[in-house]
């Protein structure tokens, strides 16, 4: 099982939320039982995400609409994977010459900080709610919790209706028959995706089951209607966590952040299966590999060790097979730069590709056409030089 459940994460501690490999979700093929069931699972989960949030609203229940904030987290990230698919996959352009991928990473940036936004908002809530209930009078406490939850109830019903547990009952139900549903098909595919899919159905039938217990308490347990915002609480804070995480990770995907260990393990598993297929490929030394996210993509550098005496045709052979494997075994890799080195010199490093700071060629900031000339003749005002 644990084989199963290793995949990329935006990792923030405790509660982490998957950066999903969008393998399935992004597929066409949709007669493949993997697609089909991660489609559903999307489907029900945006249907629930609307459900809670009307449902939170109507009936009275803060950890019901900190519930729906919590189901948008994950949702929003599949949505905009769909909706920046065909851009993350476009040819680069002269204008564009590393592709479209960072549209993706600027969509994330902008959707997980709406995420942070409403998380910090309902977990402000909750806690002017709790605040009224225990330090002020009984009027004073129904006026904030009407006055934050924005439409009229009577004083004498500030928790929250007894109809919003069906609700919380039923998403807990379904949440539960769909990781029950795609842990089956991870299991015959021994697929750690689907894995991953599944186990965030179970998170959010947790979050699910800790609404339905608050709403129960707030109605049935004598003077217990605190209890809704405790729950809407303690719901709004995975919120702040997993929107904080993604927008991290959106920021650091901006800044070019290098790919993973993981990522940098297979991409060098498969240059060095690159090399079994080369004549010579013997004589080739993987010496580094680095690279970016952009998106969905990876843009990967390698440099390679080869004997000095080599020509270019020869080195041209190695490119090319290194770049058509890792393109083929490697998930998600849109480009492999490939620099050559020669095998005695072991000190050359990716890194020498950039200039040095204090290599300054020039003193003056004008451009050079617009050099002057400092020979010591000048020119004339006709522009012919001064003899």
């Amino acid at each position: 099982m644990a084989a199963l459940t290793q995949t990329q994460t935006r990792s923030h501690g405790g509660h982490s939320h998957h950066h999903h490999d969008n393998t399935y979700l992004t597929s066409t093929n949709k007669n493949d039982a993997g697609v089909r069931i991660t489609r559903i699972g999307l489907y029900s989960n945006l249907g629930m995400a609307i459900a809670k949030g009307v449902g939170g609203y109507v009936f009275n229940s803060q950890s019901m609409i900190a519930d729906a904030w919590h189901s948008l987290t994950d949702l929003a990230s599949d949505i905009l994977t769909l909706a920046t698919v065909s851009w993350s996959l476009k040819p680069p352009t002269a204008k564009f010459p590393t592709g479209f991928g960072k549209v993706e990473s600027l969509g994330s940036l902008g959707v997980s900080g709406m995420l942070l936004f409403g998380g910090c908002f309902m977990c402000l809530n909750s806690c002017e709610i709790l605040y009224a209930h225990f330090f002020l009078d009984a009027h004073a406490a129904a006026e904030a919790a009407l006055h934050s939850h924005g439409h009229t109830h009577s004083h004498a019903a500030i928790g929250p209706s007894l109809h919003a547990a069906w609700l919380a009952a039923g998403t807990v139900i379904l949440k539960e028959w769909l990781y029950q549903a795609t842990m089956k098909v991870a299991k015959e595919r021994k697929s750690s995706v689907l894995a991953s899919n599944a186990i965030h159905h179970r998170v959010d039938s947790l979050t699910g089951i800790v609404t339905l217990f608050a709403i129960l308490g707030a109605n049935f347990l004598h003077e217990a209607a605190w209890l809704d915002p405790v729950g809407g609480f303690l719901i709004s804070l995975l919120v702040i966590k997993a929107g904080w995480g993604n927008t991290v990770s959106a920021l650091y995907e901006l800044a070019d952040k290098g790919i993973d260990s993981e990522v940098k393990t297979s991409v060098t598993r498969a240059a060095k299966k690159s090399f079994l297929g080369l004549k010579e490929g013997s004589q080739v030394e993987l010496r580094e590999v680095e690279g970016v996210k952009s998106g969905q993509n990876y843009l990967v550098d390698l440099q390679l060790a080869v004997p000095r005496t080599w020509t270019v045709e020869d080195v041209r052979e190695v490119e090319e097979g290194v770049r058509e494997m890792v393109g083929s075994k490697v998930r998600g890799v849109r480009r492999v730069k490939v620099r050559f080195v020669p095998k005695d010199d072991a000190q050359t490093s990716l890194f020498d590709e950039f200039i040095p700071g204090d290599v300054s060629p020039r003193t003056s900031p004008e451009p050079e056409e617009h050099e002057h000339d400092h020979d010591g003749g000048g020119t004339n005002g006709n522009g012919k030089k001064n003899q």
